[in-house]
């Protein structure tokens, strides 16, 4: 997992540490379910430790009002549950399963091979333009997976720089809205075992490149088909590796 970056020093008389009486854009709402979900997503709230409004409310500086709804849209997105019949109070983080990534990867594999797809439909000198660009982050993707050590916050950033690109390039807001909301449950995963992932660098890398040649010489089927492929290759190491370093947050 890639921690969280540490928190700035506050002089004495502030709002404590992840306080959000000073962010200037978004309503209360909103501006909880960013911070709940980066937390989530980085793993400062582990998969399946409890959820509780009045803890969550003190460490954000914020009433429980704008708390609530915020566990409402991450319960609808999947990154908190409760048991059946359970009061929202007793929520908890979505563990990390074998079942779960392999759903949630093919979301994901389907959402940005129609990027993919759309992208190879566009103008031949669009299509190089962005080609360009996709090879220059893949080389960077590789040049991280063989550091010596392996740098996992540089290399999941640049598979994240060149799988956004492709989403950017080819889809309008409706389908960016719907990667946005389904995209970072997967960074979950991917930072939480990404240390045990770094065998198969050289196989992503080749992956990227034939999702980039079809890009590049408009071969939209096989441009879709080539990222729903690195997607499900994605699930299937994943799985693996869960198998065995074990599921997290689901005892």
């Amino acid at each position: 997992m890639v921690p969280p970056p540490p928190a700035s020093h506050q002089p004495a008389g502030r709002k404590k540490s992840g306080s959000l009486s000073s962010a200037p854009h978004g309503s209360r709402p909103d501006q909880v379910y960013a911070r709940l979900r980066d937390l989530i997503v980085q793993g400062s709230l582990a998969p399946g430790s409890r959820i509780v409004e009045t803890e969550i409310a003190d460490r954000l500086g914020v009433s429980r009002t704008p708390v609530r709804e915020a566990l409402q849209r991450l319960q609808q997105e999947g990154f908190v549950m409760g048991a059946p019949g359970a009061q929202q109070s007793r929520l908890t983080v979505a563990p990390l399963t074998q079942d779960d990534v392999h759903e949630l990867l093919d979301v994901v594999g389907a959402l940005e091979g129609v990027g993919a797809r759309r992208s190879a439909l566009l103008d031949p000198a669009d299509r190089k333009a962005l080609a360009r660009e996709l090879r220059a982050l893949n080389q960077e993707f590789a040049r991280a997976g063989r550091a010596t050590p392996v740098d996992h916050g540089r290399l999941y950033e640049a598979d994240e720089r060149l799988h956004r690109r492709i989403v950017q390039a080819g889809v309008g807001p409706r389908l960016l809205a719907l990667h946005d909301a389904v995209k970072p449950q997967a960074e979950r995963y991917i930072r939480m075992y990404i240390s045990m992932l770094t065998g198969d660098i050289k196989s992503s890398a080749d992956e990227h490149d034939a999702m980039i040649d079809s890009i590049e010489e408009g071969r939209a089927s096989d441009a879709q088909h080539a990222v729903e492929l690195n997607w499900g290759h994605a699930a299937e190491r994943l799985s693996k590796v869960i198998a065995v370093a074990g599921e997290r947050g689901s005892w």
